[in-house]
């Protein structure tokens, strides 16, 4: 109980604790998040807007942070790098959380703004994620998402073989994700890829295309295994 209370005085919220979870535990990770509460207060200084309970991890690194946007009880883990230039910004909902090490990039170039990047409310992103929202990533509400998820919504021209690749510019079509998906470890979504919404990706999948909703895709590229329903 005293747990529980503990978690509820600096979340907010009320979460079931297993029983075997020591109390010094629960003290050393309060600790933490009233620590990450006062970086975000800190921290949150020059955003294009702040919810309330922004919690900031150490080592957080911002960049153009007028043009980010985080609602209410948004968690950005220890060493995350967010760089928010792009047309429309870097927009996380309510109850978003950012894994440790994890980066959001919105512009690839300063010669060709980006787009930016949209997370709806109760997403999760864990450790290592990376965001390249130059094409535009929009993602929906309730996506959970495993280590090391990779986003690249860009690409390279490279027809012209009597030119470098790197002269070439680039070519963008945006990625999104739909509600209420389970996106596995190590999954990378490539430029044009969409997922709809109550899908399930496989850890290590390639997406390159779009899927339907309720749908399990898996593979390089990924490829429906199964139908949800």
């Amino acid at each position: 109980m005293v747990g529980k209370n503990l978690i509820k005085s600096v979340t907010g919220k009320d979460i079931d604790i297993h029983p075997d979870v020591p109390v010094l535990y629960i003290m050393q990770r309060g600790l933490q998040y009233g620590l990450g509460l006062f970086r975000g207060i800190i921290r949150g200084i020059g955003f294009g807007k702040v919810g309330k309970c922004l919690f900031v991890g150490q080592g957080v690194t911002f960049f153009a942070k007028r043009k980010l946007f985080v609602g209410d009880n948004v968690r950005i883990g220890k060493r995350v790098s967010i760089d928010a230039l792009s047309q429309e910004g870097i927009q996380l909902a309510d109850n978003v959380k950012i894994g440790d090490y994890s980066q959001i990039i919105g512009t690839g170039s300063i010669r060709n703004m980006g787009v930016g990047l949209k997370i709806g409310k109760n997403s999760s992103f864990s450790e290592y994620s990376v965001f390249g929202s130059a094409g535009g990533i929009v993602i929906g509400e309730d996506v959970i998402a495993g280590q090391n998820v990779r986003f690249h919504a860009e690409n390279h021209n490279y027809k012209d073989s009597n030119r470098i690749i790197r002269e070439q510019g680039v070519n963008r079509k945006g990625i999104s994700v739909g509600n209420n998906c389970w996106i596995g470890a190590g999954a990378v979504f490539l430029d044009g890829s969409s997922i709809g919404s109550g899908c399930i990706v496989s850890a290590n999948a390639v997406v390159t295309k779009k899927f339907p909703d309720n749908v399990i895709i898996g593979g390089i590229p990924a490829k429906i295994l199964k139908n949800r329903c």
